[in-house]
């Protein structure tokens, strides 16, 4: 048996991976020393993969239900009767009627822009995204300041001597690459400094060199109150701001007269311990990165637009050891009066996207144009997001639920038709690349078969946008050429086809996989064509000095380079010190610090507000922390739990101290009951809550060969308990905690 180099599907690192395989199964697991991204790491989950590839709750071939079963059909049928479906929808309803439910692309990133396209070219923009789950405020917040939504910011890690962590334990999340491997490294270096910010001792605050372990739901005035310090001690750099930034003088009203001991009161922290991490920061080559402790917490987007303007004020954005930018792009921004709003809830677009936890609402709601079909890919609801009640009871209201999946998922239990899907390890999958300075693309081929009658993501949308008449008439030279195999000679007739049909180009996606997608045997592999034959000017030259000459065939190089590389290859260089200027995308390419959507806002960030805000309810007197990183969680594709076997998984961890007042012992079975309903669940007494604080996994709950293995945390979400963009509280659920006799 040889090794076959692939890539792990559990999360957004797509560590490299070797796989042996043995009639048709992945029997052993390795990382892949050859990858550029993780350099033979892997984690727990990664090697275990075989789990998320091999399952009883596999969904072999389409299925429709009829009755209370769901019953197998044929491709055509379920093609023919779900594209009829949809335009007797939209024939009525009009195209408000229909959203996407589109999950994180667990196992397919090149399938993403198709059931999104599909969407718009029947006239909806309804795609409710995982990514606005919990990013939203993030994409606010950027918006905002870095004129465009899609920018995110990376830390310049290896250049940088402190790196402040802000509701972030990337030992359990992995959420940059070789994430334990680097920390560790990190944590022994004398000359570097790793900066925790979170409310419970997590395994990244053990190896930390300070740990400042503040009071739940504290973010914002811990970081307005760092803020405050930075300019009350002059550490703000008047040059960078001066050449980078506008607006400062126009927020310095925001931190006048701000208490920051009392502030730092509120948080539970030590006034000289917080002093000495801003004099750090601001003098250090120091970066931050954050997660869902901020993202999924009170104040959620203004902690993301605070921690902008803790970064400009040290000038650490752009610079080495610093954060720099990635993303950009076109798109209608915040401000845009023709982006949509959901009609029951009102939430704009957020990065083109809308937040799951308000669907219930715009499937329920009484407005004429509700929503009456969803198309659900790679996700699901009733695991991954809040208040799986409530998706419960407004699926049961739609007139058509299409679930693409490759597992009978508790989603696709309820739909009207589940279509199945190959999984990344049974088809193409990968990306083009992006980086800072060094810029990688990977893709993978298949390295097992599938045992249905699976289809690639991307051909399933594909053959929807066939039936709809969504694809225009396709020359048959464009066939001819795609079946020759000269690639060149391929785009070549399908530039002359668009220029002939400009209209075309808004389902380029779908053209191609029905030209060179049916010649190559993949859409996926043939979707990733044409970005490498429109590369920019600037993706031109980077590529050029990564050594693919400037020239006619230069994409054709790269794209088949990358075909021949599964484990990621160079494919560009890019100039750091041009970072600002390449991203940025405001008027005046400035960092706008001052926003009047957040002036009001800012202000009601102080101690008397938010101590009084902060006041525990006494029917809840203790905070749930609904979601949480660990080796033995993953997405609710991985449904076997033997991978689990013998370990604690699912449990309510509760401090010593509320334990010992609330009389529960360790292993003994309680109720933990919050406004959206409560859960029976094993308690496991540990210092790793916070007194006042408890913690449930999330990812369980999964329903397995008949038997439900640990409690749905999401039982105990409210929908509406969420921010202004949509994203739910997750790390701030008040509950109680009961011991059952």
């Amino acid at each position: 048996m040889s090794w076959k180099k692939t890539a792990c599907v559990l999360c957004a690192n797509r560590c490299g991976l070797e796989v042996q395989v043995e009639n048709n199964r992945i029997v052993k697991v390795r990382g892949d020393k050859d990858s550029p991204f993780s350099e033979g790491y892997v984690c727990r989950k990664g090697l275990n993969v075989a789990f998320h590839q091999h399952n009883k709750d596999r969904v072999l071939f389409p299925l429709k239900r009829v009755g209370n079963r769901l019953e197998r059909i044929s491709w055509d049928q379920a093609i023919g009767e779900i594209s009829e479906k949809l335009a007797s929808i939209l024939d009525q309803h009009g195209p408000c009627a229909l959203a996407s439910l589109v999950g994180g692309g667990e196992f397919s990133f090149l399938s993403m822009p198709f059931p999104i396209r599909l969407l718009r070219r029947l006239g909806s923009r309804w795609n409710y995204s995982a990514a606005n789950q919990e990013f939203s405020g993030r994409y606010w917040a950027h918006g905002l300041t870095f004129g465009n939504q899609n920018i995110q910011m990376e830390s310049d890690f290896e250049n940088s001597n402190m790196l402040m962590l802000i509701g972030k334990n990337p030992m359990m999340s992995h959420h940059f690459q070789q994430a334990r491997r680097r920390l560790t490294k990190m944590s022994k270096d004398p000359d570097r400094l790793l900066v925790v910010v979170d409310p419970r001792v997590s395994e990244t605050a053990r190896i930390a060199d300070i740990h400042l372990a503040l009071r739940p739901g504290t973010d914002a005035i811990l970081v307005k109150a760092m803020i405050a310090i930075v300019l009350d001690e002059g550490l703000y750099h008047n040059t960078y701001l001066d050449q980078h930034a506008e607006g400062f003088k126009k927020i310095l009203p925001w931190f006048a007269d701000f208490d920051v001991k009392a502030a730092l009161k509120v948080c539970d922290l030590d006034y000289q311990q917080v002093v000495d991490v801003c004099r750090a920061f601001a003098t250090r080559r120091s970066s931050v990165l954050d997660d869902l402790g901020i993202l999924m917490n009170r104040h959620s987007a203004l902690v993301s637009y605070l921690i902008v303007v803790l970064l400009a004020l040290c000038g650490r954005i752009g610079v080495p050891g610093g954060n720099y930018m990635l993303g950009g792009g076109s798109g209608p921004g915040h401000r845009d009066p023709r982006a949509w709003k959901t009609l029951k809830t009102g939430i704009p677009a957020i990065n083109g996207m809308f937040p799951p936890n308000v669907l219930p609402e715009e499937i329920m709601g009484d407005h004429p144009e509700r929503l009456r079909a969803v198309l659900c890919y790679a996700s699901n609801p009733l695991r991954s997001y809040a208040d799986t009640t409530a998706y419960e009871k407004a699926f049961q209201e739609l007139d058509l639920l299409v679930v693409a999946e490759i597992v009978m998922s508790e989603t696709a239990a309820l739909a009207h038709y589940v279509l199945p899907c190959k999984t990344y390890f049974e088809s193409w999958d990968g990306f083009a690349g992006d980086g800072v300075s060094k810029i990688y693309a990977r893709m993978t081929a298949p390295v097992v078969e599938p045992e249905g009658e699976q289809k690639e993501n991307g051909e399933i949308y594909t053959l929807l946008a066939d039936a709809m008449g969504v694809i225009p008439r396709i020359p048959e030279s464009l066939h001819e050429a795609a079946l020759s195999g000269d690639l060149m000679a391929y785009g070549r007739k399908l530039m002359e086809f668009l220029a002939a049909a400009p209209e075309s180009g808004k389902v380029l996606n779908f053209i191609i996989a029905k030209t060179l997608g049916t010649a190559m045997g993949s859409v996926h592999l043939a979707s990733i064509f044409p970005v490498f034959m429109q590369l920019s000017k600037a993706r031109r030259e980077e590529a050029a000095k990564a050594g693919f000459p400037m020239g006619p065939e230069q994409g054709l190089s790269m794209y088949q380079t990358v075909m021949r590389h599964p484990q990621g290859v160079l494919i560009g260089l890019r100039d750091p010190e041009k970072n600002m200027e390449a991203n940025l995308s405001t008027p005046n390419n400035k960092i706008q610090l001052y926003n009047p959507e957040v002036n009001d806002w800012v202000k009601k960030i102080n101690p008397i507000d938010e101590e009084r805000q902060l006041e525990r309810d006494a029917r809840f007197p203790l905070i749930l922390m609904a979601g949480r990183h660990m080796d033995m969680n993953a997405n609710t594709g991985m449904r076997n739990p033997a991978w689990n076997k013998d370990k604690r998984a699912c449990t309510l961890v509760i401090n010593p101290s509320d334990a010992q007042e609330l009389g529960i012992f360790d292993r003994q079975m309680v109720r933990v009951v919050t406004a959206a309903g409560e859960e029976t669940i094993e308690a496991e007494i540990s210092m790793d809550a916070r007194k006042g604080q408890v913690i449930i996994p999330h990812g369980f709950g999964l329903v397995y060969d008949g038997v439900a293995y640990g409690v749905n945390v999401n039982r105990l979400t409210k929908n509406t308990h969420r921010d202004f963009v949509g994203t739910p509280m997750h790390r701030y659920v008040p509950c109680r905690v009961e011991a059952v006799e």
